[in-house]
């Protein structure tokens, strides 16, 4: 399709659309000349925080005010410019109020990626990174030339909790460890490599237990998610833990919804007791910002206070700093003014939001970023990296032996090819997406191909019908659901294929020419094409990016080949009548029947998380197993650590000595044992008996994609697992190293590589904080850093 036919539907499906417009929102400040050169601002001998209070000092009182949203008009009278905070980059800079596309020529376009969901499936988290470091490049070219800021909202990192959440296209995993490696990735490349400049503001969304649109009636801007202390530290949280403590990203992102009856945009428990105390994160240049309208939410749908400016006050109190929205310019005023709050609250949001501004080098002319220019957007290179993630993220479900597509040697390959995303464009960007410089749909690039034949039907002709007078080699179905049906404000209700869909594989799997059921978007319950034999092969190819139709065609023709994972569980059809989308609970309930969610706790998956076929065949195992030791006390364990660091990041040492060269992770040997060059993604969970029951059925801990082992050949993998990966959560949120029986679990279906034991006193590597007002709950006698500085645990330290 070109790109001006769905450039503007890809503009329809933002409600708010610059892409059209020539507004420039953004300019660089002036501290070569004019008001602003004789503020400390400029002055980079000076902290961070010294110019950013430098600069906030010099304003009045209204001033401060009218720049605490995200349309920040600047402030003339001291050379501030305006700026607008709300850009987007989930997978590539994307459409947003706060970032102009142009028409045309510079600046029209910007490398699109696949979705995080089908980025997540490639388990690659340099790539990812790679990603990231792409997208970071652009959106300072972006902003160089006025077109957007230097801060982005992303990454998303609410785990994939409910298979129908309508935004799950935009987080990379069910999995919490999955999900943290990614957004590591994602945040470096974003960043930079320079602790003290960052290259762009990343931002981690959304703080927290969001992942609810609209479901029958409960909308997200009013729903109040019940979430026990346990589920919170273990599963909702966790992410959260990586951006800020692990790797300060420059700022967070609060949610719509509220958490056990208070708003997160006005929850001092979750904003201040653990995100900036518990996990301190008080580095220059970090800054909170609401969700866009939330903090307007929690008073008019939560209706949580009685006054708007009893509401600004609990927001900007708990910690929110900018106000994607209007309240805080509307309402701080008259809350001062009121004596809810002081003129220091704001002076303190403002300073930490500026210095963020400070760290990206936005105030320094000697910034090197600002050399990034439109010659850095859309490089071959990128295009490159574009195709080779979609390429990653596809997933082989099922395969009878017709892939890859074999061509006649006599003639061209017969291609039939039908359903309603082989025409896609748009809909393989998803949500938060840009405007790419061309995009292939699947049949495009179908047809681009050499020695192949692509017939094609309209689609209200009869494809039995169609088939039988065409007689082709292979039928390719893409297929799924309807971008509609699934995206921000809506989420899905079924998990089925539509009935259109199933009646035209029905009535042509009888027919003896081979099908090949690729799922486009959304999951779908693949069972009954698993099932039928009249199928032979099914892929997962998700929300491929610019370059999803060219991916899909490499996979199919073994230009590539698939060694994508499933970044979740697939549901049957009958789940989504078992459970309420608002119950936020992850376990099962044996006494009301309700099912547990993700792969930890429910068993009854269509196809698991981590599942993926290749075009050969692999082997994996640990080398020389029985070496492994067989029993480890925790105090030996807990006493290798550095205990200045966090406890859970702590390695576990399989052989507990640092002169053992084999002690810096697991060793396993990956072996192509087929005949097809490959990639492979070597995975590792932890089972067993240890902990709070119920027990999960198992749990990621480490994972690696090993590139291009060719028929034969093997790999070796290094599998880093943390401390972290061994302990459970308690009822009240602490993370604990349990005695117990311990399994290693490799690869997906799994099996078991080495079983060994802990045996001592449990270990707590994270005291979880209690909620405000609350029991003190489970509170362990002594934490392991208590015990360790009072001698209590021994070993090498």
């Amino acid at each position: 399709m070109k790109r001006q036919t769905w450039r503007y539907a890809a503009a329809l499906v933002l409600l708010t659309s610059t892409a059209a417009s020539e507004l420039l929102l953004h300019a660089y400040p002036d501290c070569s000349a004019g008001p602003l050169a004789a503020n400390a601002v400029c002055d980079q001998s000076k902290t961070i925080t010294e110019r950013a209070t430098a600069l906030i000092g010099a304003l009045t009182l209204e001033e401060k005010v009218n720049i605490t949203g995200n349309v920040s008009p600047g402030v003339p009278r001291v050379g501030l410019p305006p700026y607008h905070w709300w850009n987007e980059a989930l997978h590539g800079v994307a459409l947003a109020p706060g970032t102009t596309f142009s028409d045309e020529g510079e600046f029209s376009y910007a490398t699109c990626f696949p979705q995080p969901y089908t980025m997540g499936a490639a388990f690659d988290d340099q790539l990812v990174r790679d990603v990231a470091g792409v997208i970071s490049t652009e959106g300072r070219a972006f902003s160089n030339a006025r077109r957007a800021g230097v801060n982005f909202w992303s990454p998303n990192l609410n785990p994939f909790r409910d298979p129908r959440w309508g935004r799950g296209q935009e987080v990379p995993s069910e999995d919490v460890y999955h999900t943290k490696q990614y957004g590591k990735a994602f945040i470096r490349g974003m960043q930079g490599d320079d602790p003290h400049r960052w290259k762009v503001m990343a931002t981690c969304k959304h703080v927290a237990a969001y992942d609810l649109e609209n479901w029958h009636g409960r909308v997200r801007y009013g729903f109040d998610a019940t979430v026990s202390s346990q589920d919170l530290a273990e599963y909702y949280m966790q992410p959260f833990q990586m951006c800020v403590r692990d790797e300060k990203v420059a700022s967070l992102m609060c949610s719509y919804n509220a958490i056990n009856g208070t708003p997160a945009c006005a929850d001092p428990y979750l904003m201040k007791d653990i995100v900036r105390d518990h996990w301190d994160w008080k580095d220059e240049g970090t800054y909170m910002v609401s969700d866009c309208g939330a903090v307007r939410y929690a008073y008019s749908d939560h209706h949580f206070r009685g006054s708007r400016e009893e509401m600004v006050t609990e927001s900007l109190k708990s910690g929110i700093d900018i106000d994607c929205g209007y309240y805080y310019p509307d309402y701080l005023g008259s809350a001062v003014r009121q004596g809810l709050l002081s003129e220091d609250d704001i002076n303190q949001a403002l300073i930490r939001a500026y210095s963020g501004l400070i760290r990206t080098g936005f105030f320094d002319l000697d910034n090197p970023y600002r050399s990034v220019s439109w010659a850095d957007v859309g490089t071959p290179e990128a295009d490159q990296l574009a195709l080779r993630i979609a390429e990653e993220g596809v997933v082989l479900l099922k395969n009878g032996g017709i892939l890859p597509l074999q061509v006649p040697q006599d003639r061209n390959l017969t291609i039939a090819a039908f359903g309603s995303w082989m025409n896609a464009t748009v809909e393989m960007q998803g949500n938060y997406q840009g405007l790419a410089k061309s995009i292939k749909s699947p049949l495009e690039a179908l047809q681009a191909l050499d020695n192949a034949t692509i017939l094609t039907a309209n689609w209200q002709r009869s494809k039995y019908e169609f088939v039988q007078t065409v007689k082709p080699d292979v039928i390719v179905i893409a297929d799924g659901n309807r971008l509609q049906d699934a995206m921000e404000t809506v989420d899905r209700d079924l998990l089925e294929w539509h009935g259109e869909m199933s009646d035209v594989v029905s009535s042509l799997s009888g027919l003896g020419i081979p099908i090949v059921v690729i799922n486009m978007g959304e999951q779908c319950d693949n069972g009954p094409y698993l099932r039928d034999d009249g199928v032979s092969a099914v892929l997962w190819a998700g929300y491929g990016g610019q370059a999803g139709g060219e991916a899909l065609a490499n996979i199919l023709t073994g230009k590539a080949a698939p060694a994508g994972r499933l970044p979740v569980t697939q549901y049957p059809t009958e789940y989504v009548y078992s459970i309420d989308m608002t119950d936020m609970a992850l376990r099962p309930d044996p006494r009301t029947g309700k099912p547990g969610r993700t792969y930890r706790w429910y068993d009854n998956a269509t196809l698991p998380f981590g599942y993926g076929l290749h075009y050969t065949t692999f082997s994996m195992s640990l080398d020389s197993p029985a070496t492994l030791p067989t029993s480890f006390a925790i105090a030996d364990l807990i006493a290798r650590c550095d205990t200045s660091k966090p406890l859970d990041l702590c390695p576990f040492h399989p052989f507990n000595n640092k002169s053992d060269s084999r002690s810096n992770g697991l060793a396993a040997t990956v072996t192509n044992t087929g005949t097809t060059s490959s990639d492979f993604v070597a995975l590792a969970f932890i089972a067993g008996e240890f902990g709070p029951q119920p027990y999960p059925r198992k749990t990621l801990v480490a994972y690696d994609r090993l590139h291009g082992i060719t028929a034969g050949a093997s790999q070796a993998v290094d599998l880093q697992v943390s401390l972290g990966g061994l302990a459970r959560h308690d009822e009240s949120g602490n993370q604990v190293l349990f005695p117990g029986k311990y399994r290693l679990l490799l690869d997906e279906p799994s099996v078991v590589a080495w079983e060994y034991e802990l045996v001592g006193e449990e270990a707590v590597l994270d005291l979880w904080p209690q909620p405000r007002g609350a029991g003190a709950g489970r509170v362990p006698e002594k934490s392991v850093k208590q015990r360790v500085s009072m001698g209590e645990v021994h070993g090498e330290l």
